[in-house]
């Protein structure tokens, strides 16, 4: 079976189906009515004999998330067509990645996160050799990191820390010296889980 075709597979299986899939790291009573901003990030993966993640290393000097590893992404902007041409267009304004070059898979689960944001992430394939180029008012380094590595439950460790003075659970998944952790793990677990009800 083709790359994408597992993939779509993935994201057409049944919705909350167990294992249970990741909605959100907020807390319900911290929910204040208030509309959670429209975002969405590309999960790019690379179609090489053992596929990659594209993934980006965030400036230290950024307001929101600061030295953290992510997807590609951002606010979904009125001129935007929908998440798919947000994270398209977000892409390639972050890592220089041609939008024609993506072949979009679909829309996998959206996250709410605790900075006040509702994701949705993007899943594509986009081949291998394309040369990424990094903002460099955004984003301090690209790299690429095994899917399978991603993806494997043994890699997921589930971390505690207090935060606003509250206990929070969150992900987080270590690849050679990057610490991928908070939505992005989880956005990454939610496709595990996914792909784990397709097989």
């Amino acid at each position: 079976m083709r790359l994408a075709d597992t993939l779509r597979s993935a994201l057409e299986a049944g919705h909350r189906a167990t294992p249970e899939l990741i909605g959100s790291d907020v807390l319900e009573d911290e929910l204040d009515g208030d509309p959670l901003a429209p975002a969405a990030v590309l999960v790019a993966v690379v179609d090489r004999p053992e596929p990659t993640v594209i993934l980006t290393l965030r400036l230290e000097t950024m307001r929101k998330h600061p030295g953290q590893v992510s997807f590609p992404g951002g606010r979904i902007d009125p001129g935007d067509d929908g998440p798919i041409a947000a994270a398209l267009r977000e892409a390639e304004e972050e890592i220089s990645l041609p939008p024609h070059l993506v072949e979009v898979i679909g829309l996998a689960d959206p996250y709410r996160t605790v900075t006040g944001f509702e994701v949705t992430p993007v899943l594509g394939i986009v081949p291998p050799g394309v040369i990424l180029v990094p903002h460099p008012g955004e984003v301090a380094a690209v790299f690429e990191a095994p899917l399978h590595f991603l993806l494997d439950p043994a890699h997921q460790q589930v971390r505690t820390a207090f935060w606003r003075g509250r206990e929070r659970t969150y992900y987080e998944i270590l690849w050679e010296d990057r610490k991928i952790w908070g939505a992005t793990a989880a956005m990454i677990v939610n496709l595990s889980r996914r792909l784990v009800l397709a097989a």
